[in-house]
């Protein structure tokens, strides 16, 4: 979800019950749009993090530090000599904005008792932090915005604060029906986009899960709805907002396998069929959640150069694939020139010469034939030339089926890196997927005598519920490894059928496998494969001594001729996870 009005509400909420009273003891500025302020309350000491990032903006607590750089920037040191050492008065959110107000009790130079305001403005690329006196005059902010940079609003020392309502949204806590239903029945776009565009601090998230929970239609005009219908809507989203005027709150990751792909203080019963995990503050979620997504955004920017390789040689492979597809389709009509030839040698005695075409029993299928001639050479040369279009496009048929042959399997050790690039989480895991295209000639090898990297990322490492340890290859080099070095014969190995993905050894130590780590092992071959978001996924599994690695083969390319199956879900966040 987006850092939206509701989980700024709930962030209020929060910093209230744990900061306010509370004395800032420490002010840094460890980025240049970044703030950390350290607190002591009753409740204990907070750092509390402010970004006003124009990427990622946020707000929450947390028990990280940064270091900051030796010379504070000037926004640091003006806070410093105002409000350091200041208490907390309190946090408030104006409506449902995207804003928090941090109101700070401190003495002046004079010694007297005065006021300031710390705004923080989560608004994506415009976010601020902006600091004014009693009066809403602007001292100073993180970012400066001049007139030449914004035409609704400027943010400079001087200036007077205010809240820009470019939008013209209507407060979501104080709208009142008949305004509520005329406002989005106005409006000539889908409901979901109604709602989120009329009212403030909703984000498009929260209002698919109010259309969801009132049963209408998100994609459908909002003003083809009946009165009756918007009038429903309203009471629904009442409801919605209730336990956030109550403060009960339910801070909550959804995760799609093991990746966070949503975050939410409310209940979201769209993402009732995803695993969550409630955390005990929204601080928690926005550090996890945050943290989570930029290790995978961190990994992907990481392997872009290695993707555009490998993207590039697939095109370029199927491209190749499609034409020798169509040359093999060209040569379907090899057999059609050998019978003709035949044909002529067998009826060809009574032709008259200089004919065009003879007609002839094809004693093949039964049927009459025409078989069309050169005039202007004897009829026997004319089956000696269908012989040898025959013998040439027999020739062209064998070399372009090897070839095709070759073809495919490229591509399908291409798909396969892709695939190993997907589980990639560490920088570590994309040393062996560079070597293994080092390899296979897609990257040029390094210069005789230069020392190759230390390889130092390992298989994934599970433990089933019956204390079973398997192991997932994470690239085609790890499992080559797993299946022929590390497995022994009676071990039990899984794989996507007909997919690219990792290979899954369990350890049976000699012991018969119970059916539950059969399933467990099954849905991480599902999981760690290219078929992942399918709802089931079928997957061959078989003793590790019945599969074979035949001579020259891709890395990671396997046989086997006598397997089970099992069609499987791909759900594997009950599976203990080692390393």
């Amino acid at each position: 979800m987006a850092f939206d009005g509701i989980t700024i509400a709930c962030m209020a909420h929060e910093l209230n019950d744990k900061l306010n009273g509370g004395r800032i003891s420490k002010i840094a500025q460890p980025e240049t749009d970044e703030l950390m302020l350290t607190i002591k309350s009753q409740k204990g000491n907070f750092r509390l993090l402010l970004s006003a990032s124009a990427s990622l903006p946020l707000i929450y607590i947390t028990e990280n530090n940064k270091p900051s750089p030796l010379t504070a920037p000037n926004f640091c040191m003006l806070l410093r000599k105002h409000i350091n050492g200041g208490r907390i008065v309190s946090i408030t959110q104006p409506s449902l904005e995207r804003i928090l107000r941090f109101e700070v009790e401190h003495l002046d130079e004079m010694g007297d008792l005065c006021r300031k305001y710390l705004v923080v403005e989560i608004m994506g690329k415009h976010s601020n932090i902006i600091f004014c006196n009693d009066q809403d005059m602007i001292i100073d902010s993180i970012k400066h915005v001049s007139s030449q940079m914004s035409s609704v609003r400027e943010v400079l020392p001087g200036r007077t604060y205010f809240i820009p309502d470019t939008q013209e949204k209507a407060n979501p806590l104080t709208i009142e029906e008949d305004f509520f239903v005329n406002l989005i029945s106005s409006k000539a776009t889908k409901l979901s986009k109604a709602l989120y565009t009329s009212l403030t601090g909703l984000s498009p998230v929260a209002a698919e899960e109010i259309c969801h929970l009132a049963s209408l239609d998100s994609d459908r005009c909002a003003n083809t709805y009946e009165p009756e219908e918007l009038i429903h809507l309203y009471r629904t989203f009442c409801r919605y907002l209730e336990p956030m005027k109550n403060g009960t709150y339910e801070p909550v990751i959804y995760y799609d396998g093991k990746n966070p792909i949503e975050f939410s203080c409310l209940p979201l019963s769209i993402y009732d069929h995803h695993r969550k995990e409630t955390c005990p503050s929204v601080s928690e979620v926005l550090e996890h959640y945050y943290a989570e997504r930029n290790t995978l955004t961190r990994i992907r920017q990481k392997s872009t150069d290695l993707r555009k390789i490998v993207q590039t040689a697939l095109e370029r492979n199927i491209k190749k694939y499609d034409l020798q597809a169509k040359q093999l389709r060209d040569t379907e009509k090899r057999e059609k020139y050998r019978i003709y030839g035949e044909l002529i040698n067998t009826y060809g005695y009574d032709v008259t010469p200089g004919s065009k075409s003879f007609e002839a029993l094809n004693y093949y299928t039964g049927e009459n034939v025409t078989i069309p001639l050169d005039p202007q050479i004897p009829v026997q040369e004319n089956a000696k030339k269908y012989f040898d279009k025959y013998g040439k496009l027999k020739r062209t048929c064998e070399a372009v089926t090897k070839l095709l042959e070759e073809t495919g399997a490229e591509i399908e050790h291409l798909k396969s890196i892709q695939t190993a690039l997907d589980i990639a989480l560490i920088e570590e895991d994309l040393v062996q997927i560079k070597e293994e295209l080092m390899e296979s000639g897609y990257i040029r090898k390094r210069a005789p005598g230069s020392k190759r990297p230390k390889i130092t990322s390992k298989p994934f490492h599970y433990l089933s519920s019956d204390g079973y340890h398997m192991f997932v290859g994470k690239n085609n080099l790890q499992n080559d490894e797993l299946t022929f070095q590390f497995a022994r014969g009676n071990d039990w190995w899984f794989h996507a059928k007909g997919a690219p993905g990792s290979h899954v050894i369990v350890q049976t130590n000699g012991d018969e496998l119970p059916d539950r780590t059969f399933e467990e092992a099954a849905r991480l071959a599902a999981y760690y494969s290219s078929n992942r978001d399918a709802e089931k996924v079928e997957i061959d599994y078989v003793e590790k001594k019945h599969v074979k690695k035949p001579n020259g083969s891709k890395p990671g390319f396997v046989v086997y001729y006598t397997n089970y199956s099992m069609m499987i879900d791909s759900d594997i966040s009950t599976i203990r996870q080692l390393s």
